[in-house]
């Protein structure tokens, strides 16, 4: 089952008597366990328990599960952490009676709605504990957000917030914040507040309001240098300095950006595609389809001595031959010299 269906369920009081909520997008997780906590929780939590199963045996939990509530007519039980549902499972001393859980899961108890959060990238799906929770209950696929689907969530968290945004605000975003659509509700959600339901939200509001990321002001960085623009490239790492950012890392966050483009491109006149790319790369595909963008704009020859110039720069701040911020203003200098001297060729 996939998360939209799961919440829909939920929302309708279509409720599983066992989730299995599996996936390495904690903001997916974290937003099914707040539903079913709004639906089930009294207001001084005595019918919601929490354990963590690399501590606590899961026959324990079961036992949990089968005590009808003192305080109410239902419970809820979050289990964290079932690794034993693993391909291969952690080594741990914690006794796990597995067959406990496979007994309940072929008939649980109607009084609880048991919880199991596994934040893993996969689940073992031929072991037969997932298979009957799959039968009785409900397996949820907690997986990111691929970046062509980001435009779509976008509108949906504007939606639920009473917003609308220019386009130029959605790219913004994605830019700020790429697939984290933790932050990206966060940011919604300031916007919202800032703006007021049934508003439309400008550009210019949102560059005023939008946290920006390290990696997002990197991709700036690049773009500046990629125009020619030294006023823009140096205003933006004032701006980084002015939060406690050193010159050291934002050189090789600077080489990093640089580094990907290369990588990128050599791996493109090969003839890859987007998602080899990114398997190749070891980055997210969102990355790569920003590099992608960059690339046509430098030559290999180009990028190899941006890098070139980036290490000698490390390495003058290392060693301490020169003012750690008048080092990084030169080698940003020194950048755009060589972008003018491309042009003209």
């Amino acid at each position: 089952m996939s998360y939209t269906d799961a919440l829909k369920a939920i929302k309708k009081k279509d409720f599983s008597p066992i989730y299995l909520l599996y996936g390495t997008e904690s903001y997916f997780m974290q937003d099914i366990k707040e539903k079913l906590e709004k639906q089930y929780a009294l207001s001084d939590g005595t019918n919601v328990s929490v354990y963590d199963l690399e501590e606590t045996p899961i026959q324990e939990v079961i036992a949990d599960a089968e005590e009808y509530p003192f305080f109410s007519e239902q419970k809820l039980i979050l289990a964290y952490h079932p690794f034993f549902l693993k391909a291969k499972p952690d080594k741990s001393a914690v006794d796990h009676r597995l067959e406990s859980l496979e007994h309940y899961a072929q008939n649980p108890a109607d009084w609880t709605t048991l919880v199991l959060l596994a934040p893993y990238e996969k689940v073992d799906e031929r072991k037969k504990i997932v298979k009957t929770i799959k039968k009785t209950g409900q397996a949820v696929a907690c997986q990111p957000v691929k970046e062509w689907d980001l435009s779509e969530w976008i509108g949906a968290l504007s939606k639920e917030n009473q917003i609308e945004l220019e386009d130029a605000v959605a790219d913004l975003l994605i830019q700020e914040a790429g697939t984290d659509l933790a932050m990206l509700r966060g940011e919604i959600e300031k916007l919202a507040l800032y703006a007021g339901e049934g508003k439309t939200i400008t550009l210019e509001m949102a560059e005023k309001l939008v946290s920006h990321q390290q990696t997002s002001s990197g991709l700036k960085l690049v773009d500046a240098l990629m125009a020619g623009d030294l006023a823009k490239a140096i205003y933006i790492f004032h701006d980084l300095i002015k939060l406690k950012e050193e010159p050291i890392a934002l050189i090789a966050l600077l080489a990093s950006q640089f580094r990907t483009i290369l990588h990128v491109k050599l791996l493109k006149h090969k003839g890859y595609n987007q998602a080899k790319m990114a398997e190749v790369t070891k980055v997210h595909p969102f990355v790569v389809k920003l590099a992608l963008k960059r690339e046509a704009h430098f030559s290999e020859e180009e990028l190899k001595q941006i890098l070139f110039l980036a290490a000698e720069t490390d390495a003058d701040l290392k060693q301490g031959r020169m003012d750690k911020n008048l080092a990084f203003e030169l080698l940003l200098q020194q950048i755009v010299m060589k972008r003018k001297k491309a042009r003209m060729v």
